[in-house]
């Protein structure tokens, strides 16, 4: 089974999410992401810490976590890391493509990633 951990730490407040809800950003997987200016990441061992310098609050992401967050930011598309992530990890491709979906759509939420729509008209012709 694929766990992933985000820990959000604040100035007054610490908690743990979990990702078992819906995703409230719409994208696809043909879309890309991209680490917004104002949020700064360090990697420790093999986990993540990213400050969001707007809202002034810490976030972290296990291991697991971690390694889905390189692969989303160094993808050309969402669907690369996914097939990448297949390659990685013993997982079934359903519950996979459900727990990246949720991890974007938390990590836009908590304004950590942004996404950018693949725009047809300006894509290069094969």
């Amino acid at each position: 089974m694929l766990a992933i951990g985000l820990v959000i730490r604040g100035f007054r407040k610490t908690s743990y999410l979990c990702f078992t809800g819906g995703v409230g950003v719409q994208f696809s997987f043909s879309d890309r992401v991209e680490v917004p200016k104002h949020v700064l990441v360090c990697l420790l061992e093999k986990e993540a810490v990213f400050l969001n310098l707007e809202a002034e609050i810490y976030y972290g992401l296990d291991e697991t976590g971690t390694r889905m967050w390189q692969l989303l930011t160094a993808a050309p598309n969402i669907e690369n890391a996914y097939e990448e992530l297949l390659s990685e990890f013993d997982v079934a491709p359903e519950l996979l493509r459900q727990n990246l979906m949720e991890l974007v759509g938390q990590l836009v939420d908590k304004g950590l990633l942004r996404v950018h729509s693949v725009d047809v008209a300006s894509a290069p012709a094969i």
